[in-house]
């Protein structure tokens, strides 16, 4: 009797005041989609936008690198050419193009037996041997680089690929990313491996590598990123201007100053092309790995 008279006594009163303001009512779902589009658009635009002006700034002629127009117009290709007359840019971008894919194929595989030895296998001290690993990865780069030095000059590999592949073989970056993974692979899966007599390593190519192709595209990717971008060691190594093409661009700066950003501009956008192409062929399975990665 009481809850009817409520619902007659709020029919009466909608009646009698029907400007009363109501309950706001949530905005409809494509006007939200719109906003997600348009904040995702200007993020978008605004992480793009230093590669853009990077290509404009190569295309002005030369003289005219301070221009602020969004559009050279007429675009020139002399920057480009100064580039290649100056530099011996084929053999910069092989040499640096092997040594990443060295270094990156190296890495992909060292910790993927890591990580595979410390997410499924049981062996006495394996937690601290882990963190002793891990630790590694909080060392700086130039606490280690002298002592590396040293070693490659008294095994004679300075000037060789050998010495700058050798010493970045591992990293726990990647044993650390592959271990998260393994460790939610499904175990009814690898107890049925094992039952039809699979041993450890044909389990690991035959069953977990096949269903992480994901992860390890987006490490592999993450990780020849790293080093096509290595400026420092590669320089060290190789002793000589003509070695990668980091080091090929830092040269045309220190020849060049200030005066010629044309042609810098140039450099590094022929640095920047094969990073550009591998990431739109393989930009399917880095973003599967991302999305994956969050599923439980």
């Amino acid at each position: 009797m009481t809850a009817t008279l409520t619902l007659v006594d709020a029919a009466t009163a909608l009646d009698t005041y029907p400007d009363a303001p109501t309950q706001p009512s949530a905005p409809p779902r494509r006007h939200r989609r719109w906003r997600v589009h348009v904040v995702m658009t200007a993020i978008a635009v605004f992480s793009c936008f230093p590669v853009y002006w990077m290509l404009v700034t190569a295309l002005r002629e030369p003289g005219h690198e301070y221009d602020q127009t969004p559009i050279p117009w007429p675009p020139s290709l002399d920057s480009l050419r100064y580039v290649f007359d100056t530099l011996p840019v084929w053999r910069m971008l092989g040499n640096t193009m092997v040594f990443a894919v060295a270094v990156t194929a190296a890495q992909l595989f060292t910790s993927l037996l890591a990580a595979y030895a410390f997410a499924r296998w049981e062996f006495f001290g394996k937690n601290l041997l882990f963190a002793a690993f891990l630790a590694t990865w909080l060392v700086p780069f130039q606490v280690t680089m002298i002592p590396n030095y040293v070693l490659l000059s008294e095994r004679h590999w300075l000037d060789s690929l050998a010495g700058i592949v050798v010493p970045q073989l591992a990293g726990a970056y990647g044993v650390l990313m592959l271990r998260q993974h393994m460790k939610g692979f499904p175990t009814e899966i690898l107890d049925a491996a094992r039952l039809d007599g699979k041993g450890p390593l044909t389990t690991l190519w035959r069953v977990i590598v096949p269903n992480i192709q994901g992860p390890l595209t987006a490490l592999g990717l993450l990780l020849f990123v790293t080093a096509w971008n290595d400026y420092l060691w590669p320089m060290l190594v190789f002793r000589n201007a003509d070695s990668v093409i980091q080091v090929g661009v830092q040269s045309l700066i220190a020849s060049e100053g200030s005066n010629n950003w044309g042609a810098v501009m140039a450099a590094s956008a022929l640095a920047c092309i094969p990073l550009l192409v591998l990431f739109v062929v393989l930009q399917r399975r880095l973003i599967d790995a991302f999305v994956r990665s969050g599923l439980k």
